[in-house]
């Protein structure tokens, strides 16, 4: 992968772990919700996934984009995919969102690099 990926990932592995480490009882049961709650069930885990990058589109988190960008690729969401979910966080979040949209479309860059 790319510079910033590998940063980004290298980054969040060290720090999950520290969190983790010294977390509390709840600290733990919601990080394990985070990750499940991603799972294939009624919904796909990609569609899911679309859903939590459009949600961190528009909430303008950008490591949450960037993590939801990875997830999505590695579920196969198609570039098609990936453009319409980001004109859904445009239409929701107006033009405050495009400096995101710009995070977005560097990560997905790197990945296709």
């Amino acid at each position: 992968m790319g510079e910033k990926i590998d940063k980004f990932n290298k980054f969040r592995a060290e720090m999950n772990e520290r969190i983790l480490g010294g977390g509390t009882t709840e600290t733990k049961r919601f990080f394990a919700l985070d990750s499940r709650v991603y799972e294939d069930g009624a919904l796909p885990a990609k569609t899911k996934e679309l859903l939590g990058l459009v949600a961190s589109l528009v909430l303008r988190c950008n490591d949450c984009i960037t993590y939801h960008v990875l997830q999505c690729h590695q579920r196969g969401v198609t570039r098609q995919e990936f453009t319409e979910a980001f004109d859904v966080a445009l239409i929701v979040g107006g033009s405050i969102t495009i400096p995101h949209l710009r995070e977005a479309h560097a990560v997905l860059q790197e990945l296709e690099s």
